[in-house]
């Protein structure tokens, strides 16, 4: 009964090895469903969400979500080694591998032994394989052990050079669009700096870092849900800021060439749609209306203030609206999914910079020489 589970145990060890494989090397995305790492995802991450809420919100809750990425990049690490270990402690108990010395009880837990010092190539001698098939065997699985580990542990470099890569251009929003960051915001401070034109070479660096973001987190998926260093800040809110200043801008804000807008607009869209498909999370829209109410009219005042003019005829207003429709269901669908906040388009009160704030002072030393608003300096009182 035993050479039954030798199938069983090949199929084991193949599935591991390629799953890893997918996982970690092949640079493109997988679509089959049964994954053994996209149902892993989607487990642990259903249970660690589930655990979030009985966290109070604020501070700890948002430290106990940023522990999820990095905890589960090795709890599937030793999950796939787990895997290796039983599946061919699985092969040595259905061949029915003679061990040295004669009097080792030939059972399963022996072979796991056998198996997990072999893996590990520890090299203890007290268990050893008797026959040249079984030794062939054992080596198969020290050479396996030894390219898996070496092979994941490779490419983890990799891992966080994308990350580091994504946190930069979420960094460099704080002080152009606010801390989280809002179109909003960042169409005051262009209207502030008195050169509208000034958006298009920025927007031209966020047409590169949206397919920067499309291309890593499609290729290792747990990069979304590594998390930002402050807790206002995430990929999803960043994503989603620059498709509503595109939004705002295609929709007619006087003195800012549309173009590079609207090619900004497409490859951040075609980012969140791949990214809420390879998640399986259907669109969805904001609910209350991320710009609902008099918003629309009190952004408008707002530019109007700093010599930004947005077009206000119903045809702008049907053109925004149908661009937002494109998509705010799917960055929606993304924040809820991975617990984040999606920003809102024009703050009721504006937040101070991350960079303005600090434990030890109230006010940063030069901070006078940026514009800041009567809500601002009220924030620091």
């Amino acid at each position: 009964m035993r050479v039954v589970f030798a199938p069983v145990s090949l199929a084991l060890i193949v599935l591991v090895l390629v799953d890893g494989f997918e996982a970690m090397v092949l640079p493109r995305r997988v679509s089959w469903t049964f994954r053994p790492t996209r149902l892993f995802y989607r487990s642990t991450w259903a249970v660690w969400g589930a655990a979030a809420g009985l966290v109070p919100p604020g501070r700890w809750r948002q430290f106990f979500l940023s522990v999820f990425g990095p905890l589960s990049l090795l709890a599937l690490l030793a999950t796939w080694v787990a895997g290796l270990v039983l599946g061919f402690a699985l092969l040595h108990w259905s061949l029915g591998t003679t061990l040295l010395p004669a009097n080792a009880p030939a059972d399963f837990w022996t072979y796991l032994y056998l198996s997990g010092d072999t893996f590990f190539t520890l090299g203890y001698g007290d268990v050893t394989p008797a026959t040249p098939p079984s030794r062939i065997l054992a080596m198969a699985e020290a050479g396996a052990g030894f390219g898996f580990m070496a092979l994941i542990i490779g490419y983890l470099p990799v891992l966080y050079q994308a990350f580091s890569r994504r946190e930069v251009g979420i960094s460099l929003l704080d002080a152009r669009a606010g801390s989280p960051p809002s179109a909003g915001q960042f169409l005051l401070r262009l209207g502030q700096g008195e050169d509208p034109a000034a958006a298009g070479p920025f927007l031209a660096e966020w047409e590169r870092w949206c397919a920067e973001l499309l291309e890593s987190h499609l290729s290792y998926p747990v990069l979304s849900y590594y998390r930002s260093q402050h807790d206002n800040q995430s990929w999803v809110a960043a994503l989603t800021a620059m498709l509503d200043t595109c939004a705002l801008l295609l929709a007619g804000v006087k003195g800012c060439h549309p173009f590079q807008a609207q090619l900004t607009f497409a490859m951040a869209r075609h980012a969140a749609v791949d990214l809420a498909m390879v998640f399986g999370v259907p669109p969805r829209k904001p609910d209350p209306d991320r710009l609902g109410g008099d918003q629309l009219g009190r952004l408008r005042e707002a530019l109007a203030g700093v010599k930004l003019t947005v077009r206000a005829d119903e045809a702008a207003a049907a053109r925004l609206a149908e661009l937002r429709g494109m998509y705010e269901p799917f960055v929606n669908a993304l924040a809820r999914h991975f617990l984040f906040t999606l920003p809102p388009i024009l703050p009721d009160r504006p937040a101070v910079d991350n960079w303005q704030t600090s434990a030890w002072m109230r006010r940063v030393p030069g901070l006078a020489s940026l514009p800041v608003t009567d809500a601002q300096d009220d924030h620091f009182d």
